[in-house]
């Protein structure tokens, strides 16, 4: 019993331990914050100690005055502490339930697929024009749900830490190429041209080729899909001290002002967007973003409203 006691305590004491089980980096974590503020207390207390001993001729009073400080901010420090502890707790139940319940929901949806294709196949009879209208829809909706539950669940995996990356060397550009090969007739569907800068640097990075692909193909079908049936996407990749720059510009509806500040949050779609397109989770540039940055580099954009947008990211050269 002693043994067990003594182990829950060092695991409490153990601050990197902690802070990865809420997901969070060190500076962030409550219990690396309770000690830092311990010691500017103490700071704090010993400097108020050697002006009070100044200016009151009493030295007791001077040491009660600074005692009674003490308590009050160190009473304070673990009211905040406790309550930053609460918010990493409930953000970590949080991740946790989304989680467990995108995981629930890929298999009865991906049974639903499988049973769709098969009714939609005639294998267990004739469909007709009408059914398989309906079939259609059933088909489109499931996609459009399991798209979702798959981003909830990568959102989960990033706030956990648990995002898997297998980095290797690869060319950005050729990527680049094979992807807006893919992505051609969705655009030409939408009378949307595709200008690519076929002089890209032939500079590798180093990252996840797979994740890296995701966030291309995000920024992509977002450039075609906001681009309102007609204009061009543009796409081009420099080379600016030992970074890789990917860029893409459209001609679409652009990002309202005030909306910019909250582009790269989760679940969150500007009033434009929701005009031009009802569909939508509001998580695929906070995945891209986080993709990015945990590949070493950079994402931004620029954008005004009305003549389009601009996103661009940066990936260390090998």
């Amino acid at each position: 019993m002693q043994s067990m006691t003594f182990k829950k305590l060092l695991s409490q004491l153990n601050v990197f331990a902690q802070c990865k089980q809420y997901g969070l980096p060190l500076w962030q974590c409550p219990h690396l914050i309770f000690p830092v503020m311990g010691i500017s207390i103490a700071v704090i207390s010993v400097l108020a100690y050697l002006l009070g001993t100044r200016y009151i001729v009493d030295p007791a009073l001077a040491c009660m005055i600074t005692l009674l400080l003490a308590a009050f901010l160190l009473a304070t420090s673990f009211i905040i502490v406790k309550s930053l502890e609460r918010l990493a707790e409930a953000n970590r139940l949080k991740s946790e339930f989304v989680s467990i319940v995108s995981h629930q929901l890929r298999s009865p949806l991906s049974n639903l697929k499988w049973s769709l294709e098969l009714l939609m196949s005639g294998k267990l009879g004739e469909v007709n024009k009408k059914e398989a209208e309906y079939f259609k829809i059933l088909a489109e909706n499931t996609a459009r749900m399991s798209e979702l539950v798959s981003d909830l669940l990568i959102v989960s995996r990033i706030e956990q830490g648990r995002l898997l990356f297998q980095k290797s060397d690869f060319s950005l550009s050729e990527l680049v190429k094979e992807i807006v090969a893919k992505y051609k007739p969705y655009a030409a569907a939408s009378n949307i041209r595709i200008d690519l800068d076929n002089a890209g640097p032939s500079s590798l990075v180093e990252a996840d080729p797979s994740q890296i692909k995701s966030v291309i193909e995000n920024l992509l079908d977002n450039a075609i899909r906001y681009s309102g049936g007609g204009g061009s996407v543009k796409i081009k990749i420099t080379e600016k001290e030992r970074s890789l720059i990917f860029k893409i510009e459209d001609s679409g509806v652009g990002i309202p002002q005030q909306d910019q500040g909250h582009i790269f949050q989760k679940f969150f779609r500007s009033a434009n967007a929701l005009r031009h397109q009802t569909e939508g989770s509001g998580l695929g540039l906070y995945i891209a973003k986080s993709i990015v940055e945990r590949s070493g580099g950079r994402m931004g954009f620029t954008s005004q409203e009305g003549k389009g947008s601009t996103f661009w990211f940066t990936l260390p050269i090998k």
